[in-house]
């Protein structure tokens, strides 16, 4: 628990997933490409170069805004935001501002805590800059990024707890994947978060505190939450030192979360907004927005809510949303099986157990092994009857990816299923008790210790005998009553 409450607010940067560039015809597949090679007039910023709005990246943005529950203004325009930066040759963005194609959305989260309802104040369009490359004392620019469509969602500062940024920011991430978007690729700046971040003294009450620090340019949810933990550690600092605070804007140092002070945080005024000359306004009719919202495809929080009702627990439905390929197979399965929750259950728990651990181990895509949706029906089918212990289903699903058997051909090959014949169960009980006289002599003080010998004819069959029947076995013969 923090001494002051956090009062957070993110500003999301995603780029849009076109073949061009906002506003010219520059070709967006820039990445490790040599600088300075997808550049013309426009994104350039030379004089005279006249922009020309990309109607796919503003579809992308209505469709995102969709999907994250907001309205979606008839009428929209761009605007200029003026600031100077070696990167933006120009000295001021084509934004959005009062009119942006979004507004008044939220998004639902889960947390430890419960549900909570975080307000999206809007989404909008704007260009992206170029990039700063210092080396060896010397600053050069690569234009290839500048003009790059960018969808800009801001939230409302109705974060207080750092576990609600982080599933935000998650889900939020898995949203534009979803949808289809953006890449969402962190480690290619296709998805950057900007913080602003204060603290709520008792005096405040529920008054927003009277400052606002920024963090720009934060490319991971990790470093997120690392400058989360460093700003409240420094702003608590400074507050109990009777310090007094000024908006600020300060940038991230490394890794580390640590942040160094950049300049005073500009206002809107600052900025000098006023409509984009170049472009006319532009009208989103109720035709185009109903058909991108009917083409919308089921979001993740929809799926992580049918996965938890068929009994999921909340790391195996989230395991299954974040890797959509591996949830698309269970809801095929599903189908397959009429929704039987147990049967799901069975299936996912292997999917996402020893089947994927076998595809991590073996470098593989699920649909590039050998394993097939009608032998994991098999094996679920034939754990249910006991036929099967988890051992041996482990040691038939790695058989499966290493021959070109199914798992079928498998446990009948090396006859596999468990051995149900009390004689023989009843000879390894034996066995087991007379060759370990010190667990049975142990069980006077550990009544408990009557496992260790369930643990010997379970090797001793090499993991065939059925656990069940073992058990009883073993208590009625040493009178174990528990």
């Amino acid at each position: 628990m923090y001494k002051y409450s956090p009062v957070i607010g993110l500003e999301i940067h995603i780029q849009a997933k076109t073949k061009s560039k906002m506003f010219c015809s520059c070709a967006t597949d820039y990445f490790g490409d040599k600088p300075n090679t997808h550049v013309c007039p426009v994104c350039l910023g030379l004089p005279g170069a006249l922009p020309v709005p990309n109607k796919a990246a503003i579809e992308q943005c209505i469709r995102l805004g969709l999907a994250l529950n907001c309205e979606i203004n008839e009428f929209s325009k761009f605007d200029r935001k003026n600031y100077f930066y070696p990167d933006l040759p120009k000295a001021y963005q084509i934004s959005q501002y009062d009119l942006p194609v979004a507004k008044n959305g939220y998004l639902v989260i889960n947390t430890k805590q419960g549900e909570s309802k975080i307000g999206i104040r809007r989404v909008h369009q704007e260009e992206d800059t170029g990039k700063s490359i210092h080396e060896g004392g010397t600053t050069f620019l690569d234009f290839n990024k500048s003009g790059m469509p960018l969808m800009e969602v801001v939230t409302e500062p109705d974060f207080q707890t750092l576990e609600e940024v982080t599933v935000f920011a998650k889900l939020l991430k898995q949203t534009v994947e979803y949808i289809g978007v953006s890449d969402a690729e962190m480690q290619k700046g296709q998805m950057r978060f900007e913080l602003n971040i204060s603290l709520r003294q008792e005096k405040d009450g529920t008054n927003l505190p009277p400052y606002r620090v920024e963090v720009k340019n934060i490319g991971s949810i990790s470093a997120l939450e690392k400058v989360m933990q460093f700003e409240i550690a420094r702003q608590t600092q400074l507050i109990d030192a009777g310090q007094e605070f000024k908006n600020e804007t300060r940038g991230l140092k490394d890794m580390s979360g640590e942040t160094v002070a950049q300049r005073s945080k500009e206002n809107e005024d600052d900025y000098r907004y006023f409509p984009e000359p170049d472009i006319p306004p532009f009208i989103n009719s109720k035709e185009l927005v109903a058909r991108l919202g009917k083409a919308l495809p089921e979001l993740p929080a929809a799926r992580l809510s049918r996965y938890l009702s068929w009994g999921l627990n909340s790391e195996q439905a989230d395991t299954l949303v974040d890797q959509p390929l591996k949830g698309n197979w269970i809801d095929v399965l599903a189908k397959q099986v009429n929704n039987e929750a147990e049967t799901i259950k069975s299936a996912a728990k292997l999917l996402i157990g020893d089947i994927s651990y076998q595809l991590e181990q073996q470098n593989l895509e699920l649909a590039d092994s050998l394993i097939s949706m009608d032998d994991i029906l098999f094996l679920v089918n034939k754990q249910k009857e006991g036929s099967l212990t988890s051992t041996i289903v482990k040691q038939i699903i790695e058989k499966v990816f290493t021959t070109k058997k199914t798992a079928a051909q498998i446990v009948q090959d090396e006859n596999l299923e468990v051995v149900q014949d009390r004689s023989q169960l009843e000879a390894w009980v034996d066995k087991a008790i007379t060759e370990n006289p010190q667990l049975v002599s142990s069980m006077a003080k550990n009544p408990n210790a009557y496992k260790a010998i369930l643990g010997v004819v379970m090797r001793e069959s090499k993991g065939q005998a059925n656990a069940q029947q073992v058990e009883e076995m073993i208590k009625g013969k040493l009178g174990i009553n528990l």
